[in-house]
């Protein structure tokens, strides 16, 4: 029986082979689908918005940016290499507080969306000139827990606090909590610069002084939420100006306070293995499209197919040298005898 079938298959291969083909070919234009398990990722991309994040001294394809227009190309990169079903939200940071701009999309289906929503992304979308960090982090965590699944935060920040934190302002968080898997990543340089004053049209005026982040002694023991005494001095000498930098170690000093977890953001494969790396908060069971698998398989048996024939017509044609070549040397040996006969 098994003889039987092998020279079934031998015989008619190639009619085998285009069916087969043509069978695959169907299967996968009905586009199947079998059920699998597996970890979803939801994450929200924080953007700091704060006009320190204006200053210009982060570098890409040798050129100068400033930190914003450089969280934003991480974002980018980081949006484009996310798996499919993964889903994100971009959120604003300033004052003390964080917004999400809509609650989280699929990644591939809305890519698009993303990409412009990152694109759009401006100083000017503040809604306050300071910047306390941790401050927003309660605001971000009550946010979060209003989201429809469980999801990451992702801060991209410098880490500057502007009023600049004294033991009046700063928030006690000790007993925080929901921090868990959060990350912070230091956006900035650590020799640091100064920070641009720009008017509503986006021109530069000059740079922030030193007065504008001191903390006025009358407002030492206001809440942090109305500590807004900065004055709108512009510096008038490179010395006067207030320079900013990417505060690393107090962003590290932050995630261990609340548990969460800090990463230099000088290269973007770095921040993304970290956040993959991170424990998934949920898993799903959606279809998985087999439909490529069938078109390959299709694509497969046309190529056996082709290579049969080659291979059939390169056999024929070298058997016949081969039988030609044999041809040759017996008749010429059968001459040489005939040849030496004759003499003798």
């Amino acid at each position: 029986m098994k003889n039987h079938w092998l020279k079934y298959w031998l015989k008619h291969r190639d009619t085998l082979l285009l069916a087969l083909a043509l069978l695959c070919l169907l299967g996968a234009i009905l586009v199947p689908t079998v059920p699998i398990k597996r970890n979803v990722h939801t994450y929200f991309l924080i953007a700091d918005v704060t006009q320190s994040m204006n200053a210009k001294d982060m570098s890409l394809n040798g050129r100068t940016i400033s930190r914003l227009d450089y969280t934003k190309r991480m974002m980018h990169e980081i949006v484009a290499q996310l798996p499919c079903h993964t889903r994100l939200s971009i959120g604003l940071f300033a004052g003390d507080a964080v917004a999400a701009l809509y609650t989280p999309l699929q990644v591939c289906q809305h890519f698009s969306a993303i990409h412009e929503t990152i694109d759009h992304l401006d100083w000017r979308m503040a809604w306050t000139g300071n910047s306390q960090l941790r401050e927003s982090l309660v605001i971000t965590a009550k946010l979060l827990r209003q989201m429809p699944e469980a999801t990451t935060a992702v801060y991209f920040t410098d880490g500057d606090e502007a009023p600049l934190l004294h033991a009046f302002n700063t928030r006690n968080l000790k007993d925080f909590q929901g921090a868990d898997g959060w990350f912070f990543v230091g956006i900035g340089s650590e020799k640091g610069t100064g920070i641009p004053k720009l008017t509503e049209d986006n021109q530069m005026i000059g740079y922030w002084s030193n007065e504008s982040f001191a903390v006025q002694p009358n407002i030492a023991q206001v809440t942090a939420s109305k500590s807004s005494g900065r004055d709108d001095s512009v510096a008038l000498s490179d010395y006067d100006r207030f320079i900013s930098k990417r505060d690393g170690p107090y962003l590290q000093k932050l995630a261990q306070e609340i548990g969460a977890e800090y990463i230099n953001g000088d290269d973007t494969y770095e921040v993304l293995q970290a956040i993959q790396s991170s424990k998934s908060p949920r898993h799903e069971v959606v279809p998985f499209s087999i439909a490529w698998i069938l078109s390959t398989l299709a694509g497969i048996c046309l190529l056996a197919t082709s290579l049969h024939r080659e291979s059939i017509r390169q056999f024929k044609h070298t058997f016949g040298l081969y039988r030609k070549q044999v041809k040759s040397r017996f008749f010429s040996r059968s001459d040489s005898v005939a040849h030496d006969n004759h003499f003798q």
